[in-house]
């Protein structure tokens, strides 16, 4: 018996009965078939071709809800995706459920995501007739893109848990749980943010909400992530007074640091640097690199240009712009 099938035993035998295994035919399957390794489980290979992939590298260096900000402990949209991952893990390990599945799908789910954040998002959309969203993004990174064309060959499971993280229900538990670590993340660790960059006062925080969900964003994270396992297997979420506490939250968070004028002044500026990348791209195909050139011809001029720029990171896509559009001095 192989390491890897070891591994499989086990899971056989400890997950709980409604847990997704690596064993399951169509959760494992791939766009093309390939030998199994003798030392991981499919869904632990994953996991390893999502850490090691360019994309997941190049999230350092992408917006999580501040552009770009100065200072090491903001975070980015590689350090959300970990601390996803984390409580992700948590969960998943809490309630008996594949835990490698939920690591390599939180893992992946924003490899997609554009420059700028959610501003990069928009303005994506609103240009690209195909249209733009990140979590279809994220699967046509590791389907179309990633490894010059060739793709990571991900499994069903972790596909579809990516493509399903923000708005839609996954095919496995493990999916639905990133899609709830992503919201507990985001908004805790967005509050952090927030008052670190003096732009929200904790104390003005929802009182109904946070006598609920606890003061700190150690109490908050804990409170959601026990709300969940107590809930239970048979659908993912929080328990109905913890899930109203994250709405009213949720909802402050919009009003006060989302769409705060301090936080986002500088979103216009982005919006009119990538629509500029855009067209540039648009009329001169020939300047994009080869792997864009060959979707290109394809798929589309449009399909091309928009893997590429959503691909980019947000310093990247500044210094691209620079090079571009920014006369030079003689020396």
């Amino acid at each position: 018996m192989t390491i890897r099938e070891e591994l499989e035993l086990r899971e056989s035998n400890m997950l709980h009965p409604a847990a997704c295994r690596s064993t399951d035919e169509k959760a494992a399957s791939r766009l093309r078939e390939e030998e199994a390794c003798p030392f991981r489980t499919a869904f632990q290979r994953d996991r390893d071709r999502i850490l090691h992939c360019n994309a997941f590298r190049r999230l350092k260096r992408k917006t999580q809800v501040f552009l770009s900000p100065v200072g090491d402990h903001y975070r980015t949209r590689l350090t959300h995706t970990l601390e996803v991952a984390q409580i992700a893990r948590t969960i998943s390990r809490a309630m008996s459920l594949n835990e490698d599945l939920t690591e390599a799908i939180a893992l992946g789910h924003d490899l997609g995501h554009s420059p700028f954040g959610h501003a990069g998002e928009a303005v994506l959309n609103a240009i690209c007739p195909h249209g733009y969203k990140h979590y279809q993004q994220s699967v046509r990174v590791v389907d179309y893109i990633e490894k010059k064309g060739e793709g990571l060959n991900l499994t069903h499971a972790v596909r579809n848990g990516i493509l399903c993280h923000t708005n839609a229900v996954a095919d496995t538990l493990e999916g639905n749980i990133v899609r709830v670590a992503d919201k507990i993340a985001y908004i805790n660790h967005d509050i952090e943010d927030a008052v670190r960059a003096g732009i929200l006062d904790s104390a003005a925080l929802p009182r109904d909400a946070v006598a609920v969900l606890g003061e700190t964003r150690t109490a908050r994270i804990s409170t959601m992530v026990s709300s969940v396992v107590a809930h239970g297997t048979e659908t993912i979420g929080m328990t109905p007074p913890v899930q109203e506490a994250h709405d009213v939250l949720h909802t402050f968070m919009y009003e006060h640091v989302y769409h705060n004028p301090t936080a986002k002044h500088e979103e216009q500026k982005a919006k009119l640097l990538l629509e500029k990348l855009y067209g540039y791209f648009r009329d001169n195909p020939e300047k994009l690199p080869e792997e864009y050139l060959r979707i290109s011809q394809t798929h589309d001029i449009d399909r091309a240009v928009c893997d590429y720029i959503s691909g980019m990171s947000d310093g990247y896509a500044v210094d691209l712009y620079s090079e571009l559009f920014i006369p030079k001095f003689w020396k």
